[in-house]
């Protein structure tokens, strides 16, 4: 059986990165969208990270062009924008599909784990997904659940 830890993703400068490297963290997976009116959530996902890193939390961006064609830029495009706009420093990923026969094998692994509202898909820009210490997968948040709402979450993840 695949576990998150036997997957990997290219970030946006184009690196192969092995979430083996994450064991031992909690992680919170969001697929994001430069251009979506959930996109100010990039500051609360920051404020996140900058509180929640040094006690082992990992936040993996993975930008997604599939719902309104709201992520329409680049590599560099994307990594200027989250950089310029929200002073984002936790990973960002390379461009996916999170839905459909080219889902990305990160997000078809968290749909089978953790199922939504519409079954094994990902509704819109900034699903989230935390997944314990462990690797096992604990909850999936609706792309309208604020970071901030999310904060017992971690600190229980983090906490065991």
């Amino acid at each position: 059986m695949t576990d998150i830890y036997s997957l990997n993703a290219a970030t946006l400068t184009g690196k192969e990165q092995s979430f083996d490297a994450y064991k031992g963290k909690v992680l919170l997976v969001v697929n994001t969208a430069s251009k979506c009116g959930l996109t100010p959530q990039y500051e609360g996902l920051q404020e996140l990270y900058t509180q929640y890193k040094e006690q082992g939390l990992e936040i993996l961006g993975f930008p997604c062009n599939q719902f309104g064609k709201q992520e329409p830029g680049d590599a560099d495009q994307i990594s200027e924008f989250c950089e310029i706009n929200y002073g984002v420093s936790f990973p960002m990923f390379g461009k996916i599909d999170v839905n459909g026969k080219d889902t990305h094998p990160v997000f078809a692994y968290l749909k089978e784990e953790l199922p939504g509202t519409l079954g094994k898909n990902i509704k819109w820009n900034f699903t989230k997904f935390l997944i314990g210490k462990d690797g096992q997968s604990i909850k999936r948040f609706a792309p309208t659940t604020k970071p901030a709402d999310i904060k017992k979450y971690i600190e229980n993840a983090l906490a065991s």
